[in-house]
């Protein structure tokens, strides 16, 4: 059996309902709606209501955690690039 170095990821089986997805930035007056639109653009039946947002402790930096149904690793290797792409996003996790 050969060793691996890296521990492999988890499986997915998609479409995954509930795929969980945090998205830090700065925090700015229209940072929250600038991810949304983002997200909505690869899930269009995003719930908004059940979008949770946490701020830091210094108010610095604002975290958005979501559940979306990803239909596929194109779809969340799309998502990611367009959240990064818009220069407002930090990281996505």
């Amino acid at each position: 059996m050969a060793q691996q170095t890296e521990q492999d990821a988890p499986k997915i089986e998609f479409p995954c309902p509930d795929y969980p997805i945090k998205v830090i930035g700065r925090d700015g007056p229209d940072f929250q709606e600038v991810v949304i639109e983002v997200v909505r653009i690869h899930v269009p039946d995003l719930d908004i209501t059940k979008i949770e947002i946490q701020g830091s402790r210094k108010g610095t930096f604002v975290s958005l955690r979501m559940k979306i149904t990803a239909t596929g690793h194109d779809q969340l290797k799309a998502l990611h690039e367009d959240l990064l792409g818009t220069g407002r996003v930090q990281m996505v996790m």
